[in-house]
């Protein structure tokens, strides 16, 4: 039985099509994101489980976290054909579940654009983590052009975005938010993904640490 009662009923069976669509040009990227992670991975917000695939086996265990029905099904569907261990559980950003420091890793992909707060799902994400572990991200940001910025704020301010696209956000500077909750950006790089007019083309790859 669901507990957290996100529905996105709309968005959720039109992602996984968008995604797989898409997985041509950005399942390299979804490799990046998991290679060389070791022991038990907290994977906050799994969709519809796209990433599982690309795990290496020096994983144990991924604790994959998402909390719309639709795509939390599609998620344990992949689970079922995943490399390794995957549990597919259902809880938000803002409460995880867990024991503090319970986790080797922890991984967001596409994710933080869509949490209502960012500050509060880093500070989760912290304290699960054990101390010093990575935190990889792939996550669509804030474009680096001022005029294209101004567009993305214009769809964030106006709710229009966050409505037609699950709760996400396109404007938010989630670098500036690692550093602000605590982490060590160590390595990230920027990748356009679709056409360069794209509302979120600009996405940053990489990894932090919980200082």
């Amino acid at each position: 039985m669901s507990t957290t009662n996100v529905r996105n009923p709309l968005f959720a069976r039109i992602f996984p099509v968008c995604a797989r669509m898409m997985e041509p040009e950005v399942g390299h990227h979804r490799s990046d994101l998991v290679a060389g992670l070791r022991g038990r991975v907290l994977e906050l917000g799994a969709g519809s489980g796209l990433t599982f695939a690309h795990y290496p086996s020096t994983v144990e265990t991924v604790v994959a976290v998402e909390p719309e029905p639709y795509l939390r099904g599609k998620a344990i569907e992949a689970a079922e054909q995943a490399p390794v261990h995957v549990e597919v559980v259902d809880a938000v950003a803002g409460d995880l579940p867990f024991p503090d420091a319970s986790f080797d890793a922890g991984v967001c992909s596409l994710v933080l654009c869509t949490v209502p707060d960012q500050a509060v799902a880093l500070a989760q994400l912290r304290r699960v983590l054990r101390p010093g572990a990575e935190l990889r991200f792939f996550e669509h940001v804030r474009d680096a052009s001022p005029r294209k910025a101004r567009v993305q704020e214009a769809f964030d301010r106006c709710g229009l975005w966050p409505r037609v696209a699950g709760g996400c956000h396109c404007a938010r500077d989630t670098r500036a938010s690692l550093a602000a909750g605590g982490f060590v950006v160590e390595r990230a790089r920027e990748v356009e993904v679709g056409p360069r007019w794209g509302l979120t083309s600009l996405h940053l790859l990489g990894s932090a640490r919980a200082a």
